[in-house]
């Protein structure tokens, strides 16, 4: 296995050069983040803190972590001073938590708004009516310490195409939707993270700017 050869076949793949590709290196060891890195990749995404904290500590200061996957708000405080992007924000909860952090921090963090596009329970993320209730509070205006700059989505677990691409197309849908609205001041929409190693290709066809892709990068976990 060659990460680099891996990452040059990918990105020959994409339907779209413009998209950025986070490399999902959750469970991989320091050496082959390293390999990644020197092949050129620069965000990495994790889904656990305490390895998150412990590979950013390790590895060169100029890697843009992504936090990718369901966060705990206990757990803000870890990753709080140095993670680039929170993609799965899932309640306005984990929000006020995420800004309060970043407050004692002194900072401002990124983050997507996790949508539930996907059949299954088991996802999680906002529905229609917990986004329009945040959007429509007061509390959101107050949260200056974040900045909502895109959503995300996780589609269903399916061979069936027409059905992942249906919820693809239907988060590109509610992105537009929520660009021609007039939005709290920490609203700056311009990403839509969707699309994973199985299906992503649909994902950029419908509208994806940034894929969130692992075992085609490093294969699969060895246990």
């Amino acid at each position: 296995m060659n990460i680099k050869e891996n990452l040059i076949e990918i990105k020959n793949t994409f339907q779209n050069s413009d998209c950025l590709l986070v490399a999902v290196s959750k469970t991989k060891p320091i050496s082959l983040l390293q390999e990644a890195y020197d092949a050129g990749i620069r965000d990495f995404g994790e889904n656990k803190v305490q390895e998150l904290v412990e590979k950013q500590e390790q590895l060169p200061a100029d890697i843009r972590w992504h936090m990718i996957g369901h966060l705990q708000r206990n757990k803000v405080k870890y990753i709080a001073s140095f993670v680039h992007l929170i993609h799965g924000v899932d309640s306005f909860k984990l929000l006020k938590e995420i800004n309060k952090q970043a407050k004692k921090v002194d900072r401002t963090i990124s983050c997507l708004i996790q949508m539930h596009i996907a059949e299954e329970d088991s996802k999680f993320g906002f529905d229609q009516q917990e986004l329009d209730e945040m959007l429509q509070s007061t509390e959101i205006h107050e949260l200056s310490n974040v900045k909502i700059i895109g959503l995300m989505g996780m589609a269903t677990f399916t061979d069936d195409e027409s059905q992942v691409r249906k919820e693809f197309r239907g988060l590109k849908h509610l992105f537009d939707k929520l660009k021609s609205q007039k939005l709290p001041d920490n609203f700056e929409l311009k990403e839509i993270s969707m699309g994973m190693s199985g299906d992503y290709l649909i994902a950029q066809e419908e509208g994806s700017t940034m894929v969130r892709i692992g075992s085609t990068i490093f294969g699969s976990r060895k246990s």
